[in-house]
């Protein structure tokens, strides 16, 4: 199913995109060495809950994962890079994090996710993945404009990845989003321009580069939902929900003193 939103949906997509945004932020500002994953889930269960909003993991339950989500963010660290299910680590100086958040408000989902390196070490070959998804779906956002098509998306976003010398994962990408999380199209992570879905105005996608240092090849972990790098690698994910506009696409999810 792909949803058109009219413009009172559209409004109430841009609240929860805010809502979702402004919640990532929050969490990236709190998170120091020693963090819990598992306070950072309930801290992402306060904000939800304050906000008014639901959270579209607690009781998430696809084919390809092990019961009920259980949790209110997926959260990340080094070699886990997506559906990350948070359990019992205190966060290190230099941990690759990576912060996933879906919620509905009002009747519309959003869903972002960020990446980004916890304390005060640093690695170059770190930055740089979270770099490249950042330049990556920055790219894919420039070109998803009306009457354009998903291949072209998804080429703008292979391009970036594969020039950095990346190699790209196909059995995970984006998709279409509106009153529930995961919808049609797909949106993968590479593809031919010119193909798939035509976009058009009112349409909203979740559209999300990740990568892994070494690989394009992925392990699940014994907890049945965290998706790590099968070499064991770093890795990192960059997300925004965005609405296909006349004038272009708008970006949703980002915080709220981004968005004016």
């Amino acid at each position: 199913m792909i949803e058109i939103l009219n413009e009172t949906e559209l409004a109430r997509a841009a609240v929860t995109g805010q809502v979702v945004g402004t919640i990532l932020q929050h969490l990236k500002a709190k998170i120091r060495v020693g963090t819990n994953l598992l306070e950072i889930d309930e801290w992402a269960k306060t904000l939800i809950l304050e906000a008014g909003a639901t959270s579209c993991y607690v009781d998430y339950e696809p084919s390809f994962g092990r019961g009920p989500f259980g949790h209110y963010i997926c959260v990340g660290v080094n070699d886990a890079v997506l559906h990350g299910k948070p359990h019992d680590y205190r966060l290190t100086d230099g941990d690759l994090l990576t912060l996933d958040l879906a919620i509905v408000k009002n009747g519309v989902a959003a869903d972002a996710a960020i990446s980004f390196i916890v304390g005060s070490s640093r690695d170059a070959a770190d930055e740089a993945l979270i770099e490249v998804t950042e330049r990556a779906l920055a790219a894919a956002i420039a070109v998803a404009v009306p009457g354009a098509r998903v291949g072209d998306i998804s080429h703008a976003i292979g391009s970036v990845l594969s020039s950095a010398g990346y190699e790209i994962n196909m059995e995970f990408g984006g998709h279409g989003i509106g009153s529930t999380m995961h919808q049609d199209p797909h949106v993968a992570n590479d593809g031919r321009p010119g193909r798939g879905v035509r976009l058009r105005t009112g349409m909203m996608l979740a559209i999300e580069p990740w990568v892994m240092a070494d690989t394009n090849r992925l392990v699940t972990d014994e907890d049945g939902w965290t998706l790590r790098s099968a070499t064991g690698c770093r890795t990192a994910h960059t997300e925004h929900t965005i609405a296909i506009m006349e004038g272009g696409a708008r970006i949703l999810t980002l915080p709220g003193d981004q968005n004016g």
